[in-house]
């Protein structure tokens, strides 16, 4: 998609109400379905995190920005992820920790990050973190400084690619709810992206097509 319509675009997001669970349910396993509708029974004991969904141009595409978090050991090892992380006490709202998070995880300072709107929050029963999800926008290409000690790479999506329902699939994946678990996926080339990730992606590819 062409990145001068794509950011003309963009303005009417912010009219747009959140689809939140209707998306959500999309991409979840059949185990987390229940989670999705029970959220304010976590929200006082979750920890808070905050994450960016970066849009910006690369070439004349619209393009999003995903990370591939390092091997390590925890129930997110190696998975496809937005860049953000939990909040810390210095940090003033949810916005300034997705903000903050994306200078430290990808070197994009904040000046550089058009903040759109929040979207729906989501809870990861796994590790416990009830996640707030950004959406902003760069009009400038973007050079990527990578935190070598969390992230491995980067996914550079195209916009249309989010928009294309072809990339949905469903894969037979070891979770942390069970082994061998099927679960829907965002299959982007080699990478197959499950998980609240997809579900945040879900709500963002809905709404995105109700103005573009």
């Amino acid at each position: 998609m062409n990145f001068n319509l794509f950011f003309n675009a963009i303005s009417r997001i912010s009219e747009v109400d959140l689809p939140a669970v209707s998306s959500h349910v999309k991409m979840a396993p059949l185990e987390r379905i229940k989670s999705l509708h029970e959220l304010e029974d976590f929200s006082d004991s979750a920890k808070k995190a905050a994450i960016m969904m970066l849009f910006y141009p690369k070439g004349d595409a619209a393009h999003l920005v995903l990370i591939v978090r390092n091997a390590y050991p925890g129930v997110h090892s190696s998975q496809i992820a937005f860049p953000g992380g939990k909040v810390e006490e210095t940090d003033l709202d949810f916005q300034e920790t997705a903000l903050r998070e994306t200078f430290e995880e990808i070197g994009i300072p904040s000046n550089k990050i058009n903040v759109i709107r929040s979207f729906s929050s989501i809870y990861i029963p796994p590790s416990n973190f009830l996640v707030y999800p950004f959406m902003g926008i760069s009009s400038t290409e973007l050079d990527f400084v990578l935190q070598e000690e969390e992230v491995a790479g980067i996914i550079e999506m195209p916009v249309s690619m989010l928009l294309d329902d072809s990339i949905i699939a469903h894969k037979i994946l070891d979770t942390s709810y069970a082994k061998e678990m099927t679960v829907p996926v965002f299959q982007i080339q080699e990478h197959a992206v499950w998980g609240a990730t997809a579900m945040m992606l879900s709500e963002l590819k809905d709404v995105l097509k109700m103005v573009l």
